[in-house]
């Protein structure tokens, strides 16, 4: 199994003002050098109106924290009020969309079909994507998880190419443990994230699945984050609450190395 090098994003949701950006980006340089972005791909997505300023401030320190948009448009440009396009993300600096996240699903009502649009829209523009999938707490009872999985998965990724799966992470986040404290066991974690390398195994390769990271997003912080983490098929973190405190984020990167 190739060694995969970890991955910690920050989901900065719709959260802060210019002030909090600020302190928050300026705490994270502070904590996070350049020896911890060798060892840990650390990514973090502002909300729209903070890209530029973000991506600029770790330009200009020199830093090596990427910055990713938490959603973008499938279509080039045009008459689509309120949408923002691969381009424009681009011409500011970033280099990575968060899509499908569950918020965009079970909230906005994002189809599987416009999951893929998106995805394909971005990696043909050249980004890196991070394709969030989990299932609901009604289909966990149910003993849904990997159905759901294995579903949004294979229709995420539909028509995506071998070449192409290399600028792809997939982040298993149970919406269950979105925001509400409760996490998966790092056993019950390991087995979804394994359970996700299978079906990309399956549509891929062996090899394919063997190198794509699978993140774990679902209040993972400080605490938690070194147990998680050290399972074989968590190959890092989507962090949505602690990425919102410097201290924190820091920590749980720190951890991943």
């Amino acid at each position: 199994m190739p060694a995969r090098k970890p991955s910690i994003g920050g989901n900065w949701k719709m959260n802060l003002d210019t002030a909090g950006v600020k302190e928050l980006t300026s705490g994270l340089l502070k904590r996070i050098d350049t020896a911890a972005t060798d060892a840990v791909d650390v990514t973090v997505f502002p909300p729209f109106p903070y890209l530029a300023p973000v991506a600029g401030a770790f330009c200009d320190a020199g830093s090596h924290i990427r910055v990713g948009a938490q959603d973008a448009s499938a279509q080039p440009n045009g008459a689509f009020t309120g949408e923002v396009s691969l381009a424009m993300l681009k011409d500011v600096g970033v280099g990575t969309v968060l899509v499908g996240h569950s918020e965009r699903r079970h909230v906005i009502g994002e189809s599987d079909a416009l999951v893929n649009e998106k995805v394909h829209a971005a990696l043909e523009a050249g980004f890196e994507v991070v394709l969030a999938i989990g299932e609901k707490l009604e289909q966990k009872e149910a003993g849904q998880t990997m159905s759901i999985n294995a579903g949004q998965v294979c229709l995420g990724l539909a028509g995506v190419s071998e070449g192409q799966m290399a600028k792809v992470t997939v982040a298993y986040e149970p919406v269950w443990a979105i925001g509400t404290g409760k996490t998966a066991t790092p056993d019950d974690a390991q087995a979804a994230h394994a359970g996700v390398r299978k079906v990309i195994a399956s549509m891929f390769g062996p090899e394919v699945a063997d190198a794509v990271r699978v993140q774990y997003g679902g209040s993972m912080k400080p605490g938690n984050a070194k147990d998680l983490l050290a399972q074989t098929d968590i190959d890092g973190g989507l962090i949505g609450g602690a990425a919102l405190k410097a201290e924190d984020f820091a920590a749980i990167v720190h951890a991943a190395r």
